[in-house]
């Protein structure tokens, strides 16, 4: 039995409560929109601009808003933006723009697809269905082209070069400055730990580009997550539930084939010619459960609460330790489900 799709009355959708608080999403907004201001950032994230993802997603959910009862003008304002941010030129117009804003705009049409296939599911099923298509049409595509794939890395290792050498020039600049030579003069220690992650910023370049794949599936993620959360504040029409917070995150127990994927990739012998795919899944599927397991121990620390805080903890105070410790967390969470058993029976 099929249900049909038409567009429905707003009394339909106007059940779920508006999600409260703006601390939280205009701190994730700011530090999206900030990757092209750190160097580490511009290193690391795959697509730096990321205001182009913004427009697309927030149009695509005023346009499932608008088929579930909702405004159109809201739909004609927030193409307009997107179809706006997908065109204007920031910075020199480069092949992996034009790809960058290809798979902004592919994320977001897939993504617009699964929620109308998928009305009732949650936002994390049809976030990662939505990635999974736009990773299978982008590969239909690099393979129906004449460069193909090998085009494709060549244009993404180029980008990196580019920005590693504007990251190193704005270094060089820097610290011909009177300033930095007083900062130099007066906190040494300070400025030998900005020199220390100054040479490291190669090492990272050459790490993101050997696990792009995995950091782009990751980096779309987020920021549907936070096109999603960014709606259900400026919008009155409920297009799905709301994101829950840290410590109730959680995924089908399935997933966790994606690590033994990437594990058997990486160690059997015979498939060693597959073993930059292994990299990315693990690094994709890791990354997932380390944040599962964050869950697990924000659950832990304060389960009545949400705790940002725990995040720039992690991330500042001994950050590979505490990733092994919440992978480890978050696999274990999936045979021993710590949430679910304390929950009260009814």
């Amino acid at each position: 039995m099929t249900a049909s799709i038409t567009p429905a009355t707003n009394s339909a959708v106007s059940a779920p409560p508006r999600p409260r608080g703006w601390f939280r999403l205009l701190a994730g907004v700011s530090l999206a929109l900030a990757v092209p201001l750190v160097a580490q950032l511009r290193l690391i994230v795959p697509i730096e601009l990321t205001v182009v993802f913004i427009g697309p997603i927030m149009a695509v959910c005023s346009l499932l808003a608008w088929w579930l009862g909702g405004r159109l003008w809201l739909v004609v304002a927030w193409s307009a933006l997107a179809i706006w941010m997908l065109t204007v030129r920031i910075g020199p117009a480069t092949a992996f723009d034009s790809l960058a804003r290809g798979w902004a705009l592919c994320l977001a049409a897939s993504f617009g697809g699964m929620s109308l296939w998928g009305r009732t599911r949650a936002f994390f099923p049809r976030a990662l269905a939505a990635t999974a298509v736009t990773f299978l049409a982008s590969m239909v595509l690099l393979m129906a082209s004449r460069g193909g794939v090998e085009d494709a890395a060549r244009t993404v290792a180029d980008e990196f070069a580019r920005r590693l050498q504007v990251v190193s020039e704005e270094y060089a600049r820097r610290s011909q400055t009177d300033e930095w030579r007083a900062f130099t003069a007066r906190y040494p220690a300070g400025a030998a730990v900005v020199e220390k992650g100054e040479a490291q910023l190669p090492d990272i370049a050459r790490g993101a580009i050997s696990v792009f794949p995995a950091l782009l599936g990751l980096q779309s993620l987020a920021l549907l997550a936070l096109g999603w959360a960014l709606f259900h504040r400026v919008s009155r029409t409920r297009i799905g539930p709301s994101l829950h917070l840290l410590s109730e995150f959680k995924f089908s127990d399935q997933l966790v084939w994606g690590i033994v994927l990437g594990v058997t990739l990486m160690v059997v012998p015979t498939l060693r010619d597959a073993r930059g795919l292994g990299l990315n899944v693990l690094v994709f599927f890791g990354a997932l459960y380390a944040l599962r397991g964050l869950g697990v121990l924000a659950w832990f620390v304060a389960p009545r609460r949400p705790t940002p805080v725990l995040l720039v903890i992690a991330a500042c105070l001994a950050g590979p330790v505490v990733g092994v410790f919440t992978l480890g967390l978050g696999l274990a969470d999936t045979w021993l489900d710590w949430r679910g058993r304390a929950r009260p029976a009814t």
